[in-house]
């Protein structure tokens, strides 16, 4: 698509009542967005804009995005580099993930809702729970919370589910089980972070 055609569904989505233009796995298309949001920007754009992305983000692209973007939607996986370069050959994702993520707080600060209760400022991070390695979230948990913001929004999921090559990883070939998702979102009650459904 050229710009005017990414600019044009950016309107047309705010035409029919979407609460926000959300950006999905961005980083590579940076430029192409930007360009599309001054043309829809004097068009009349007015929604919140997403930035819904790994975590894995260069600190340049997001000063880029200073002052544009009003939601970073960032997952956050691995705390060791270990786990995180045997299940997605990135080592240095967690020390990635953390620069990023105080990047994206330094921008936006704490998420704020309007008057409805939906988003329109600021950051949530999300947490794909994995079986086995609670350690991890709670180590992430306790970033979020004395590193962030005391009041970080935070996303438990629980939606993993080993598929393809997974079943060729011994630890993981089993799904989370609802014991371990309630403990995550015990750890999380603990450090009084905000857990967003």
């Amino acid at each position: 698509m050229n710009d005017e055609q990414i600019a044009s569904i950016m309107l047309h989505l705010q035409k029919i009542g979407c609460h926000n233009i959300n950006l999905v796995t961005p980083s590579h298309v940076v430029p192409q967005i930007l360009k599309a949001l001054d043309i829809a920007i004097d068009s009349g754009l007015n929604l919140p804009l997403v930035y819904n992305c790994s975590g894995y983000e260069s600190i340049e692209t997001l000063r880029l995005l200073n002052g544009i973007i009003d939601i970073y939607m960032p997952d956050f996986k691995f705390w060791s580099s270990s786990l995180s370069r045997q299940y997605c050959n990135a080592g240095d994702y967690p020390l990635v993930a953390q620069k990023a993520i105080k990047e994206m707080y330094d921008q936006v600060g704490d998420l704020k809702m309007d008057k409805n209760g939906i988003a329109c400022s600021g950051l949530l991070v999300r947490h794909l729970v994995m079986p086995g390695i609670l350690d991890e979230t709670r180590q992430i948990l306790r970033f979020l919370k004395e590193e962030i913001s005391s009041h970080t929004h935070v996303n438990i999921m629980s939606q993993y589910r080993p598929m393809g090559d997974a079943f060729k990883v011994k630890a993981l070939y089993l799904p989370l089980m609802p014991d371990e998702y309630k403990k995550a979102l015990h750890m999380a009650r603990e450090f009084n972070l905000t857990i967003i459904r």
